[in-house]
């Protein structure tokens, strides 16, 4: 019989598995809905609907199963034991199975901006460490939620008439439809404005960057420097100085081009650091983790390219 290895991204909006045969071949690939209901009143089972609805295949005793989750493996490990059938379990966060998809299962950093932000990274002793993801309040500089918050500033400076005219005032309240800032500022303090929505408006900033608006332009590179420092510390922590590290952005964020080729020239500036775009997704990203609990090295041409993308 074959061997069958299972690679599981569990995430707040769906869930996608890929299973994969001891030499890279890939199997079968599936998608259901959210992992992210385990802590409400039917939460079990729509867990157990996102995972079992995501296998391309049932009934599979699997050699090795990886599964990475939104919010950590805490609350989830033991029920996926009784759901999959696995000789050996890796269940983890989302965080590493990104870096393992984004690196091909190398040692390397990933730094996601999405709606927040965060650096991870793994060496090649297998030492994992992290840098930001502090939450919208005190961190997740260069995210998406904190571009469209230092753009909500810069227009309340203009309107208050103690900073520099800016684009960003009128593009906001455009696609908002709020008659002034502050009445915007107001809007975003209520739940009718959750933190995606929130963080959508960052695509503004990078509007208005394009079109020359010098504040814009400021805000994507000072994001920028933040996310590129959250790299150069998880790499001072993991990587010894000269040591070769592949850095990888992920997120939606990256979507700026000014935004994204300042991070690489600022990734550059360190002759070790390798900075490379993503290679596969998180799900392929955890099949490869399933295929080294194994202690196999599977050529990883089969793996699922169209699955790459990853915002996270």
């Amino acid at each position: 019989m074959p061997d069958y290895f299972l690679g599981v991204d569990g995430g707040q909006s769906s869930t996608t598995a890929i299973i994969g045969d001891s030499e890279g071949r890939i199997l079968g690939m599936g998608r259901g809905g959210p992992c992210n209901h385990i802590k409400t009143g039917d939460g079990r089972a729509k867990f157990e609907n996102a995972i079992l609805g995501a296998l391309p295949e049932r009934g599979l005793h699997f050699r090795a199963a990886c599964l990475g989750f939104s919010g950590g493996p805490r609350d989830k490990d033991a029920l996926v034991r009784q759901l999959i059938p696995a000789d050996e379990y890796l269940i983890t966060n989302d965080g590493l199975i990104a870096l393992s998809g984004a690196t091909g299962g190398k040692p390397g950093i990933i730094v996601v901006a999405g709606t927040g932000s965060i650096a991870f990274g793994r060496n090649t002793q297998g030492q994992a460490g992290r840098a930001g993801g502090w939450g919208y309040i005190y961190g997740d500089e260069g995210g998406g939620f904190d571009l469209t918050r230092q753009a909500l500033r810069a227009a309340l400076r203009m309107e208050e008439r103690w900073g520099p005219p800016t684009s960003l005032r009128d593009k906001l309240l455009q696609a908002s439809g709020a008659p002034d800032a502050n009445d915007l500022m107001h809007r975003f303090y209520t739940t009718d404005y959750p933190r995606p929505q929130i963080a959508s408006y960052s695509r503004l900033v990078d509007e208005a960057a394009i079109e020359g608006d010098a504040v814009a332009i400021d805000i994507l590179h000072r994001a920028a420097q933040d996310l590129a420092g959250f790299a150069a510390s998880v790499r001072h922590a993991l990587f010894a100085p000269a040591e070769p590290a592949i850095v990888c952005p992920v997120g939606n964020v990256y979507r700026s081009q000014i935004l994204s080729a300042r991070f690489e020239l600022l990734i550059g500036l360190n002759d070790a650091n390798h900075f490379r775009l993503p290679e596969f997704g998180p799900a392929a990203g955890a099949l490869i983790e399933a295929w080294k609990l194994a202690g196999l090295s599977p050529d990883t041409r089969f793996l699922p390219r169209e699955e790459k993308a990853g915002s996270r």
